[in-house]
């Protein structure tokens, strides 16, 4: 990996590809960028900007080259960063036939590839042989919202190959991007997944009034709740402390940014599962990873009372103050 002359891909067209597009033209002096639709790349070489997303950042579209076309663009890659939704990803890699082995992958998503319950790096290796040692993951805190606004934030970068995972987190530094390492992305990434979860059921309450001093033990059971599945899934020494899981956690379920607290907020509020996603037309990726954990947890049988009531509310129509009635008992 040679951060001075690889070509670097974005893979996605939403806020968190935006925000990443961002701070890698930090840095370097062009990007490869893929976007599915050829309509909003024909609208953003018009304006400047993502016409759907993060519209106040502005691009000097020279330093970009735009594909629709995905092998098009992992030819003409070294580095890819994955920046779309997990339910997405197999939609357009099924369309991939060019050799991955020896491409870097970065994974900035925060879900599971639902249909097969693998996280994003496991997905990649079976089905592209793409080794664990060429691949990362990219987490927070950080919201794609404050890296358009500049405001300080923070990235973990988690690799087993930590020379790679260094070099890609100069690739994104900045005066506003501080970064950390981790050799934990299996941790990192299943973490990222609950904290989506976790959120939702932060939203149920908000959107059922329940106050500051039950979000305070919701948060710090749901610390201690996703420690107890890493540990059974991936057991190694790990602070679970650390800004990529406590700290991304806090910022996913208190921030007004948080798609995942809006959605539960409106099924606290009485939206049903459908209304709230058609109202917010964006993706929340704790309703998939609720699913998903729920499924990958009948193997380990870990004690996971959020996780489980968020699922039991999602997909088995419980009554949401139910839910949380009987979840306050269990988090006493």
């Amino acid at each position: 990996m040679n951060i001075k002359t690889d070509k670097v891909a974005v893979i996605g067209s939403g806020s968190w590809a935006t925000a990443i597009s961002k701070m890698l033209l930090e840095n370097v002096s062009e990007i490869n960028w893929f976007i599915r639709k050829p309509e909003t790349i024909e609208a953003f070489l018009k304006y400047g900007n993502n016409p759907r997303y993060l519209r106040d950042v502005e691009f000097d579209t020279s330093r970009i080259t735009f594909y629709s076309d995905i092998n098009q663009i992992v030819n003409e890659s070294d580095i890819l960063v994955l920046a779309v939704p997990s339910a997405f990803l197999p939609v357009i890699f099924d369309e991939v036939v060019s050799d991955l082995s020896d491409k870097y992958i970065l994974s900035g998503i925060k879900g599971i590839v639902s249909e097969e319950s693998l996280l994003v790096v496991e997905y990649l290796n079976q089905k592209f042989n793409v080794p664990f040692e060429m691949m990362g993951i990219i987490t927070g805190p950080c919201h794609a919202e404050e890296v358009a606004q500049e405001k300080l934030s923070y990235l973990t970068i988690a690799g087993i190959d930590e020379n790679r995972a260094g070099k890609f987190a100069q690739l994104v530094e900045s005066d506003y991007i501080y970064t950390s390492l981790s050799d934990d992305i299996w941790g990192t990434e299943y973490s990222s997944v609950l904290k989506n979860v976790i959120s939702i059921a932060a939203g149920i309450a908000h959107g059922l009034r329940y106050g500051d001093n039950f979000h305070a033990v919701l948060i710090s059971r749901a610390i201690q709740e996703i420690q107890r599945f890493v540990d059974a899934v991936h057991p190694i020494d790990r602070d679970i402390k650390s800004p990529a899981y406590l700290g991304d956690l806090m910022v996913t379920a208190y921030s007004q940014f948080s798609r995942n607290r809006m959605f539960g907020t409106m099924i606290g509020k009485g939206y049903s599962v459908k209304a709230a996603q058609w109202e917010m037309n964006m993706v929340a990726e704790g309703y998939y990873g609720a699913k998903s954990i729920h499924e990958i947890n009948l193997k380990y049988g870990v004690d996971m009372p959020i996780s489980e009531t968020v699922y039991q509310i999602l997909y088995q129509d419980a009554s949401p103050i139910r839910g949380m009635i009987k979840l306050s008992k269990l988090l006493k």
